[in-house]
């Protein structure tokens, strides 16, 4: 009898999410995403710290060291997964276009000078305004992107429309906010599973995207719990956390699809302006709540990160 995991494999690709190398080896998932978050948690652990020694040891001041620790991490990944490895480009650059594109470009070189082939390779960029027109530049010049913190609809659409590779809406802190806004009146009953609001929001995403033919995947990303997992099957990858990734493993219950490309009728596509799309975000308060915060979280790590290699450079 399959686990859930293999059941849910059936229907999904599963994807690591941890900046754990010794957790992906034994999981062995097809792909890997890493943010700065997962990587200062990594960097922590002394099994690793060789990856930082050699980065400040390459780097030319504390930025480009913090710029060869998440490579250093990314080609390690790489050796135990088949497919590709997510890498953020540093979230103080998610309102500037340019500077955006000179990150990511700067990553990939490093990762071509440690013998990576950069299809295996995912940019990651907040789904800012700046930060999908900096993608849409990238993905013309061949650099695979993933749109990250995607809380909206209108992020999605945007994304897809730039030739986004892949987008990361976050099921877990769209159920958070909610849960949250909602205080004593939440009933988590009335709210698992597929009414969970994050599960809701992804499958929106994944119906309005295939129904306009869109190419790009829809990979549901930072779950609390494993039912908003399975109530996502189907969808075309979901980033899994180690301990979540265990639980599905030692359960051997069914697992049914549960979303469809097939049933998706088709839609409309329809540009998206500037105007638009901040118009939309000013009315999505969730969206552009967690938006902002996830930004500012992942800016925090990046500056612990950088404080803990200044450790090692003294």
């Amino acid at each position: 009898m399959m686990n859930q995991l293999q059941a849910l494999s059936q229907y999904t690709t599963i994807v690591a999410d941890t900046g754990d190398i010794d957790s992906i080896a034994k999981i062995h998932p097809q792909d890997a995403t890493t943010n700065p978050s997962l990587i200062l948690k990594a960097a922590k652990n002394s099994a690793y710290k060789k990856l930082l020694l050699r980065a400040v040891q390459e780097g030319k001041d504390i930025e480009d060291a913090a710029d060869r620790v998440l490579v250093n991490f990314g080609t390690e990944i790489l050796k135990y997964v088949r497919g590709r490895v997510s890498t953020e480009v540093d979230a103080r650059l998610s309102f500037d276009t340019d500077k955006t594109v000179e990150k990511a470009r700067k990553l990939i070189s490093l990762y071509k000078e440690a013998g990576v082939d950069p299809d295996r390779v995912l940019i990651t960029i907040a789904a800012t305004w700046e930060g999908v027109q900096a993608a849409k530049i990238l993905q013309a010049e061949g650099i695979h992107c993933n749109l990250t913190l995607i809380f909206s609809l209108v992020q999605a659409e945007i994304a897809s429309q730039a030739g986004a590779t892949l987008i990361s809406p976050f099921v877990g802190r769209i159920y958070d906010w909610h849960k949250k806004n909602a205080g004593a009146d939440w009933d988590e009953r009335a709210n698992k599973g597929t009414q969970d609001p994050g599960v809701k929001s992804v499958k929106l995403i994944f119906e309005r995207l295939k129904g306009v033919g869109s190419k790009t995947e829809i990979m549901g990303a930072s779950f609390r719990n494993k039912e908003q997992i399975l109530a996502l099957a189907g969808c075309d990858l979901l980033t899994i956390s180690p301990a979540l990734i265990s639980e599905l493993e030692n359960c051997s219950a069914p697992v049914e699809q549960r979303i469809f490309k097939e049933a998706v009728p088709s839609l409309k596509c329809e540009e998206i302006s500037h105007a638009d799309f901040l118009f939309t975000m000013c009315a999505d308060k969730m969206a552009t709540e967690k938006l902002n915060e996830g930004i500012c979280a992942f800016v925090a790590d990046t500056l612990k990160l950088k404080e803990l290699l200044l450790t090692l450079q003294a």
